[in-house]
């Protein structure tokens, strides 16, 4: 698949120097939007998770044009999330914060182009980040196991 990378990097660099507040902003709307996704962070310290989810928005972005890198790191990432008690069907909650949070900073700049490369982009992402997550088979089976 085929990201356009120069549309994610510079609407990315329009962020950036907002990197110190993005963070805040993104669990505000998570929690805002998914009061359900709370309880997973009521061990986390926060201020840590904030910069480690910039941190790795910098990586994947400055890793765009190195595919290799940036799989092995998602992958990582992906099987870290698995310990976190992080599930398949929490992916879309934090995309879409994310997506409103990437709204809110980019303002006009949230073009329809923008919004559809970022939709791609974290489609791409959590494909990676699930490759390399080891779900047990029932937490994959969306139908449940009969038993």
């Amino acid at each position: 698949m085929s990201l356009p990378v120069e549309i994610l990097q510079e609407s990315f660099n329009k962020v950036k120097p907002y990197a110190g507040e993005l963070g805040d902003r993104f669990y505000e709307n998570l929690f805002t939007m998914y009061p359900e996704a709370k309880p997973l962070f009521a061990h986390t310290a926060m201020g840590k998770q904030k910069q480690m989810l910039v941190g790795s928005l910098v990586m994947t972005i400055d890793n765009l044009t190195n595919p290799e890198v940036l799989t092995s790191e998602l992958k990582g990432l992906g099987a870290r999330h698995v310990k976190y008690g992080a599930l398949p069907a929490h992916y879309p909650l934090v995309g879409n914060a994310l997506l409103a949070t990437l709204e809110q900073y980019l303002k006009a700049d949230w073009t329809p182009e923008v919004k559809e490369a970022w939709v791609a982009a974290y489609g791409a992402i959590t494909a990676i980040m699930l490759d390399g997550a080891d779900y047990p088979p029932e937490v994959l089976n969306l139908e449940g196991a009969a038993g």
